[in-house]
């Protein structure tokens, strides 16, 4: 059995862990988190360590570690862990919900989740660091970028591209054929029926273009 550990203390890492715990053959062995908000030296019963000390205490040689952050800054926080950890050696763990629909030869990369209820035709592509929420749906041949996050029940017709950094809000729909550009963030809700402009906000009901760029954004 892999032991993992988890960077990240908070609600999310919380969520992992009990996802992997049950609902993989993976062992949660410790949680890491920068040193200054390191509290303590345990979290929920397992060894709380600082993030610089982390591959001396547990050797990315022996352990797989999952960066298990929500989309801060447009994703940008988890993105920058995830690059960390990686020049540490770790290799990173992706969990894909056995109450998800997958299909044979799915391309997914590392420290990906894909949570229950979510649906992924075939063809379609989810890079790295990518998160798909429950009940959402990623139909024949789109593709999801790198370090992107899309919350529960979001639709993505086929042959969407969607590219790096980008957030996509509850609920939000998206026609086929569209490609979202790349720092895009989509509101809960929004109907997205036109290709979008680069760190564009696009608004409910029908995804109109808030006039502010997604960097405005980085400290969400």
């Amino acid at each position: 059995m892999k032991k993992v550990v988890i960077f990240g203390a908070g609600e999310t890492a919380d969520r992992c862990r009990f996802y992997l715990e049950n609902d993989s053959r993976l062992q949660i062995c410790a949680y890491a988190v920068d040193r200054e908000y390191l509290d303590g030296d345990s979290h929920r019963g397992l060894p709380l360590v600082a993030f610089d000390e982390v591959a001396t205490a547990f050797p990315p040689a022996e352990h797989d570690m999952l960066v298990a952050l929500s989309y801060v800054g447009v994703n940008s926080s988890r993105a920058k862990k995830y690059a960390e950890a990686k020049a540490k050696g770790y290799r990173l763990v992706t969990y894909v919900s056995s109450r998800a629909m997958t299909w044979p030869g799915l391309v997914i990369g590392d420290n990906s989740r894909i949570h229950e209820g979510a649906v992924i035709q075939p063809l379609a592509k989810i890079g790295s660091d990518v998160v798909i929420g429950p009940a959402t749906v990623i139909a024949h041949d789109s593709t999801v970028g790198d370090h992107c996050f899309l919350s529960g029940a979001v639709m993505v017709s086929g042959k969407v591209v969607i590219e790096p950094f980008c957030f996509i809000g509850a609920g939000a729909r998206i026609r086929d054929n569209v490609t979202i550009a790349a720092g895009c963030v989509i509101g809960a809700g929004a109907v997205v029926l036109e290709d979008t402009v680069e760190k564009g906000v696009y608004r409910a009901p029908a995804a109109a273009l808030f006039p502010r760029s997604s960097d405005a954004l980085q400290k969400i």
